[in-house]
């Protein structure tokens, strides 16, 4: 059996890594994948965007099972385009995707279908915008409405930065298109949570709960990332919190796109804010977050293979869906400037892993057998241990064997969340 995964980052290695766990398939291909993913799939050198190549890839080299892993192809319509030619496909199609797509399409989603959510307004024109802000509640939440790599929000603790933050979206276009339009939306306060869920478009089975560290620095200091790290499960979810998601927002949610005639199957990942009124919806994305992913599948005991496909047949109520008890840790190492501006091509030794530990590969490449440096976030050094702490422990303990002279690591990713088990 060949099966393709479009993307090249740590989330995508992680899902390759998995998926070999089944011994029935034999080939695997990443479009384009990385030096490191290298080890562990044929790279093919077509971008994640070009999905006429990746088409023609897929037919020509008879691939059985595609998976679509980054949300630009989930929303230019991979999957459409695949499923065409008859190849089967984890991920949701176009008009399902929109849901990440589109911040203004899932906030009037949710207010349509009272699905909790931040109270928002949404703009076209820059001054009513800044009119707006005049009077509005500070801190305040600006937000481009397309994709923007995961950095198009903006938590403006004043006036004067949400008015910045407007006019750089919609005046100076750092987000591109994506921020012609935005949303401004009321601040929520709580504790942050991210659960990944696989969903046919009927059943929705939520994976283990992670919390995401997305500061660049310690203490939660710094600019805002991709992520710098992630701990599973997340001590703020609890059973009770999980039963009022389920009833108050996956269900809704799932059943909110069927009715809008957008059935969604893939991996929905939905963004909460536990608040003093209940879970809230931060956002939704279509597809595994990184690098949650990088936590939460190693804590998978189902074969992923089979999951994937049950999802992308509309089979998931007649498959078991089964995670670890354990606990797992993921500290990225980054290139010494990120998010702003940072150096590549600095070679990496990476020390051996055991069956508890794995170092997906994010962004390097190969030279002359060498492993360099490719990337903002380079490395996810992730171990899984029986408690949190151990799992901490041991991650940090592979971080630092990592031989890449340019790197940097937080320090404390996973620390908030053992202070709530303590307490």
């Amino acid at each position: 059996m060949k099966i393709m995964v479009v993307g090249g980052g740590g989330r995508e290695h992680a899902i390759i890594k998995k998926l070999k766990e089944n011994k029935e398939i034999e080939e695997v291909f990443a479009l384009p994948g990385n030096g490191g993913i290298s080890a562990d799939a044929t790279c093919v050198n077509i971008g994640a965007k070009d999905i006429p190549a990746i088409v023609k890839f897929a037919v020509e080299t008879k691939i059985d099972f595609a998976v679509v892993a980054p949300d630009d192809p989930l929303v230019l319509g991979a999957v459409d385009a695949l499923e065409k030619e008859g190849i089967l496909c984890f991920g949701p199609k176009a008009n399902a995707a929109i849901i990440e797509g589109s911040k203004v399409f899932s906030k009037n989603l949710m207010k349509k279908y009272n699905i909790p959510t931040a109270q928002y307004e949404v703009f076209e024109n820059m001054q009513e915008a800044l009119s707006y802000l005049e009077t509005a509640p500070i801190p305040t939440v600006v937000k481009a409405d397309g994709l923007a790599l995961g950095k198009g929000v903006i938590i403006a603790m004043t006036r004067e930065e949400a008015k910045d933050a407007v006019r750089s979206m919609m005046e100076n276009k750092i987000f591109g298109e994506s921020g012609s339009r935005v949303v401004i939306e009321e601040f929520l306060e709580g504790p942050e949570v991210s659960v990944l869920s696989f969903t046919d478009g009927n059943v929705v089975v939520p994976m283990i709960s992670s919390m995401d560290h997305k500061r660049a620095l310690d203490n939660d200091e710094g600019l805002n990332t991709g992520g710098m790290g992630t701990v599973a499960p997340n001590p703020y979810y609890t059973k009770e919190i999980a039963e009022e998601c389920m009833k108050t927002i996956f269900l809704p949610t799932i059943k909110a796109m069927k009715e809008e005639g957008r059935e969604f199957r893939g991996c929905l990942y939905f963004g909460l804010m536990l608040t003093k009124n209940g879970p809230k919806v931060i956002e939704y994305n279509c597809r595994f977050g990184d690098p949650e992913t990088q936590v939460v599948l190693p804590l998978l005991e189902s074969d992923l293979y089979t999951v994937m496909k049950a999802t992308s047949e509309g089979k998931l109520s007649e498959t078991e869906v089964k995670f670890s008890e354990n606990s797992a840790c993921c500290v990225i190492v980054a290139s010494k400037g990120y998010p702003v501006k940072y150096e590549s091509g600095f070679e990496m030794v990476l020390p051996e892993t055991d069956e508890n530990s794995e170092i997906f590969v994010a962004g390097a490449k190969l030279s002359n057998g060498k492993l360099l440096s490719a990337g903002g976030r380079v490395l996810g050094v992730t171990a899984v241990a029986e408690n949190l702490k151990k799992a901490v422990s041991k991650a940090y303990e592979l971080a630092e064997e990592v031989e890449f002279e340019n790197g940097f690591f937080r320090k404390d990713i996973g620390q908030k969340a053992l202070k709530i088990l303590e307490v």
